[in-house]
């Protein structure tokens, strides 16, 4: 039997998916600057909508990066060095996330804050639940896929009564308060959160094994059709379960965003397909630097925007903006940690380079969709 090694083609449509998710996230929260007659608007309503996809493109993608550089190093002989490296990004995640959580709470005063769960916590942990799947399976992608899918559907399903969860087990499955005390809470759980990594990972899987684009497509079609039929039977799925936040664990609510948010996709890849001087365009590589370096522009909005000592944007502004002030912040934002992004770009390597066996590497991210 012939073994085919798949065209390590970067895709760019999943940069520019969380590229522009950055940029959505960015304005997710800058909304704690409008003032309350903005918060009262049709246009504030719409905009809360549209920001609950920013979480779902930001994990499916994670589990998409990392899926798609284990098959393909496994194809390429690499898997043990892939594997570690990805480990490696993982725990980076999880590390900036400590950072936030220590620029934010008295952590030192106080380790409680170290498990106060946000979405770079959830990030990393899914990563790490779903990596040992993604190197046991990566030389056997037609499995994986199929495997990572049905773990996705079964967290999914069952994230309803990880609602019920009490005790400290909680922290990780769900958002009830009063985990540890009435002081900390989670704001993205394992459940269901987890199950867009999973969901990436299977498509993931495919694209880094695919031999043609038809399979990208057929995978695609799968994951919007299944999506779709979910979302159709939403009254079925809400009275299925006992009584839970429909709007965050039910399967019918997961299958709505991921349709979305692989919809988003469809366009972006036929875009990179159809036209591929549309890369090189001014527009795509701003967008692209958002999502290659992700996680720092995460980390840094965040300072930007809350952080007690440099978070100019809420010191001045919180909760007195119109939507003209609004635009005019957002875009300083945007601005404001784009320089953030490039600077540390540059810094990053030489950093790395004197760490104890440290190289020069590119920007610290999360696996991402790579040659």
């Amino acid at each position: 039997m012939t073994v085919m090694t798949p065209t390590p083609a970067r895709i760019h449509a999943f940069d520019w998916l969380r590229g522009l998710a950055v940029v959505v996230m960015l304005q997710t929260h800058a909304l704690v600057l409008l003032n309350e007659a903005a918060t009262k608007t049709p246009l504030f309503r719409w905009l809360v909508r549209l920001d609950g996809l920013v979480a779902p493109s930001f994990i499916f993608s994670a589990g998409f990066a990392l899926a798609l550089v284990q098959v393909r190093a496994a194809a390429a002989g690499r898997l043990a060095a892939q594997a570690r490296k990805s480990l490696s990004r993982a725990l980076e995640v999880l590390l900036v996330a400590s950072v936030i959580n220590a620029s934010w709470f008295p952590v030192w005063r106080e380790p409680k804050w170290f498990l106060r769960i946000d979405i770079l916590h959830c990030i990393g942990l899914s990563l790490l639940a779903v990596l040992p799947l993604l190197v046991a399976l990566a030389n056997r992608p037609a499995v994986l896929r199929v495997v990572t899918l049905l773990m996705a559907l079964v967290i999914f399903a069952v994230s309803p009564f990880a609602e019920s969860v009490t005790g400290p087990w909680s922290v990780l499955l769900n958002t009830r308060p009063g985990a540890l005390d009435a002081t900390t809470a989670t704001t993205f759980a394992l459940f269901p959160w987890s199950g867009y990594v999973f969901l990436g990972a299977s498509f993931g899987t495919t694209v880094g094994s695919m031999q043609r684009e038809r399979q990208l497509w057929a995978w695609l079609g799968l994951l919007l059709g299944l999506g779709a039929l979910l979302w159709w039977q939403e009254d079925a799925l809400r009275a299925a379960y006992p009584k839970h936040d429909f709007w965050v664990t039910n399967p019918a609510n997961a299958a709505q965003r991921w349709t979305l948010v692989l919809s988003l996709v469809t366009v972006l890849r036929l875009v990179e397909v159809r036209w591929p001087s549309s890369v090189r365009s001014r527009l795509a590589q701003l967008v692209g630097t958002f999502g290659a370096s992700s996680l720092s522009a995460y980390f840094f909005h965040q300072l930007l925007l809350y952080q007690r000592h440099v978070g100019v944007f809420t010191r001045f502004w919180r909760g007195q903006a119109d939507f003209p002030l609004y635009a005019v912040l957002v875009g300083a934002l945007v601005a404001a940690t784009w320089v953030c992004v490039k600077g540390w770009e540059r810094l990053e390597p030489k950093w790395r380079s004197r760490l104890p066996g440290g190289r020069a590497t590119s920007s610290a991210t999360p696996p991402r969709p790579a040659s």
